[in-house]
């Protein structure tokens, strides 16, 4: 059973049966349809077209940092300001529609930084149905994770020559050595598919196997509580470690166990 809260380290080894139990439990406790409203993946469930969800779906990943409230509300202004319709916004704005995002901000995040992501996806979109081959196109079947996903979607973004340096800090690389939180996030969101409704499954090319646990200082500190990182800094192979741990787990679908990991960092305070 769970150590108090006041006694310290919780003893776990990483295949502890009790472990396991406890994180299955908070698992499905959180990867339930009640999930979805006050979290970012609320916006792209506004949408049935599979591009729509996958630029929505970008954006809220990209903006989630800070409080969920405000990651939510920007996103949805976001779309707002797209006609509520953000393929056809990016396949076909007029210089009039994007004057009207000119003042759209969020944190450090603002019009220069949107003005790209758009005609990114209007280049992207012009020769691919989907922006699964954005990262699936870099992989093989026999990669272990999606590190060669985010690489090379990230040199793929920003390879349009007007590229502004500005923005490459919000699209993560583990070449970084960043735990690329929101965009493991986002692919958790595509790829996955269940029968609990939560995670869209839109995505084939890509296997739940190869996703990488969203790691943020929440999910570090609880996966530190339950002995499933060593490493003390927080970072690209932090999110590897964390993941192959929780591959001992589920060596299918390590990446449910996000759902567990946050709502105990985040959302209980554990």
């Amino acid at each position: 059973m769970l150590l108090p809260r006041n006694c310290g380290v919780l003893y776990f080894c990483r295949v502890d049966k009790k472990l396991t139990d406890f994180l299955n439990k908070k698992m499905k406790e959180y990867n339930h349809p009640s999930f979805i409203t006050p979290d970012p993946i609320s916006v792209p469930h506004r949408f049935s077209k599979m591009q729509d969800i996958e630029i929505a779906g970008f954006f809220a990943a990209v903006f989630a940092w800070g409080n969920r409230v405000t990651i939510i509300n920007k996103t949805n202004e976001l779309m707002r300001l797209m006609g509520d319709r953000p393929y056809e916004f990016c396949m076909n704005y007029s210089g009039a529609e994007l004057k009207k995002l000119a003042n759209f901000k969020h944190r450090t995040f603002n019009a220069i930084d949107l003005y790209y992501c758009i005609d990114f996806f209007h280049f992207h979109y012009q020769q691919h149905y989907s922006l699964e081959p954005a990262f699936s196109k870099w992989m093989k079947k026999e990669d272990s994770s999606i590190e060669h996903a985010l690489t090379g979607f990230h040199d793929y973004f920003f390879s349009l020559p007007h590229a502004p340096a500005r923005t490459r800090k919000h699209i993560a690389t583990p070449r970084r050595g960043s735990t690329c939180k929101r965009l493991n996030m986002f692919l958790r969101w595509m790829v996955r598919k269940d029968s609990r409704g939560v995670d869209f499954g839109l995505w084939k090319q890509i296997a739940s196997s190869q996703l990488v646990c969203p790691v943020d200082l929440h999910v570090a500190r609880v996966a530190r509580r339950f002995n499933l990182i060593q490493r003390k800094q927080t970072d690209w192979l932090t999110a590897i470690e964390l993941t192959k741990s929780l591959k001992e787990l589920d060596p299918q679908d390590p990446t449910k166990y996000d759902f567990a990991l946050f709502g105990l960092g985040v959302i209980e305070k554990y």
